[in-house]
């Protein structure tokens, strides 16, 4: 009996095993496939005249150059 008790054991723990792979599998896709763009221009910030951090970049500013 000992020796059919251990054969069982080595089963479930072999399903475990089996049950975490295929777990970890599912979550890296559900990662995948939400994951944001991770480019460069949705990782910019730009700081405003009043320092505040904002996502859109400042207009550019008019120089008046005498001529």
């Amino acid at each position: 009996m000992a020796k059919s008790q251990a054969t069982f054991m080595k089963k479930q723990l072999e399903k475990n095993r089996q049950k975490k792979k295929e777990d970890k599998e599912y979550r890296k896709q559900q990662r995948q496939e939400n994951a944001t763009g991770g480019d460069l221009e949705s990782m910019m910030a730009y700081v405003n005249e009043f320092g505040e951090i904002v996502s859109t970049p400042p207009e550019p500013q008019k120089t008046n150059i005498p001529g």
